[in-house]
């Protein structure tokens, strides 16, 4: 099949891609923007510059430089400015989220996660019924994406939290995550979203849905670089309650107190409430610079390219004769194409090496594709067609 007759972008000029290589692992580690390297240096100089100063003087005072990426996320989102913030790193977040709101109690103790749930929240969920004195393997029920709110109508009187990732990591599916949050609700559970592979790749409306809370990490669709500061969601009705129990650190509490240094603790109201430490600013800096981005050229145009390219890539792959694990459907997946291959890291090795072509490995048998739509373009995805045909 011929690529689709479109004109470049140019989105791709404003990343650093690297020379020769077809790159299709931006659902892993998105690339840089070209901008962060300065933007990361202009703190590196106020620092030198201003020393403690800069929490308070400057041109981006480090004491609010995360209420900055409020409005930018909110829109990813899809919630108001004060249901967001940017913190920690995903599975910390989530750990602080349970700790709010994981909360068994009689017959309502379980635990609902996808059966491929990424392992770390299969670990998160795992310790933290543990740590409430439950049995895991009781206390953890897995169910297929399509099994979900059938299990809540079966069992929803002992799930006391569902927990799902929106976009599955391994399949690159979207979950139906109005519908699931719904039935949720409805069971009488609290509902939360692992939003790694979905914020940034697909529209959300975390707010309208009615989420409980959600988590992300910032180094895949985002392009904040490895490791780099994650975020949360708590809705408005939760965040404006100072009775949700939670994980209190100083930096969540109220601004007009934190420098008191009172031992009583005041959460500061929304998303904000739930931070624990002082913000990691070089962290934020990368991140603030792709959310820019984001700003502006819009989600909507951003996943209507997408959709087209891993349309046209799953139908090269369809030439190739592999084998597709992820829904056909573009409404039921995000912009990564699972294949299933007899060994994914030989050949994903094999891509690079003869090819350069850089994808994902899930052993032993998943590679994942994804053509990124900021950087990605249809030239990457034929070299990764022809690549597989070899």
């Amino acid at each position: 099949m011929a690529a689709p007759d479109m004109n470049d972008t140019g989105w791709r000029d404003l990343f650093a891609v690297p020379p020769g290589i077809a790159y299709l692992a931006g659902n892993s580690l998105g690339l840089q923007p070209l901008a962060a390297r300065d933007a990361v240096n202009d703190e590196l100089d106020e620092w030198a510059r201003l020393g403690i100063d800069g929490f308070f003087t400057g041109r981006r005072p480090w004491l609010t430089y995360h209420e900055r990426l409020q409005e930018p996320l909110a829109r990813l989102a899809g919630a108001l400015p004060h249901e967001v913030v940017a913190m920690n790193t995903l599975t910390v977040n989530l750990h602080l989220m349970m700790a709010s709101f994981y909360r068994p109690e009689g017959r309502r103790q379980r635990i609902l996660i996808e059966d491929a749930a990424f392992p770390s929240d299969a670990y998160a969920v795992a310790s933290q019924a543990a740590q409430r004195g439950l049995d895991p393997a009781t206390a953890v029920v897995r169910a297929r994406p399509d099994e979900v709110i059938e299990t809540l109508e079966r069992e929803g009187e002992s799930i006391a939290l569902v927990l799902l990732g929106g976009v599955n990591y391994l399949t690159g599916e979207l979950l139906e995550m109005a519908a699931i949050t719904a039935a949720g609700h409805e069971a009488g559970a609290v509902v939360g979203w692992d939003l790694a592979h979905a914020i940034g790749n697909v529209p959300l409306q975390l707010h309208d849905w009615d989420a409980d809370f959600a988590v992300w990490c910032s180094y895949k669709y985002l392009n904040g670089g490895p490791g780099a500061i994650g975020g949360a969601f708590v809705h408005e009705r939760h965040g404006g309650d100072p009775r949700v129990p939670r994980l209190a650190g100083w930096w969540g509490n109220d601004p007009a107190t934190r420098f008191e240094m009172v031992p009583g603790f005041e959460p500061r109201a929304g998303a904000d409430g739930w931070q624990v430490s002082t913000t990691p600013i070089l962290s934020l800096v990368p991140v603030l610079v792709s959310l820019e981005l984001f700003d502006r050229i819009g989600l909507e145009a951003l996943r209507e390219r997408s959709v087209r390219l891993t349309a046209y890539l799953e139908s090269l792959l369809d030439d190739v004769g592999v084998r597709l694990m992820t829904p056909r459907d573009s409404e039921r997946r995000g912009g990564q194409l699972s294949i299933a291959v007899e060994d994914a890291a030989a050949t994903a090795q094999r891509l690079a090496d003869e090819h350069g072509v850089v994808c994902d490995v899930r052993r032993p048998n998943v590679i994942r594709l994804a053509p990124t739509p900021l950087y990605s373009t249809y030239e990457d995805c034929r070299r990764a067609a022809d690549a597989l045909s070899s």
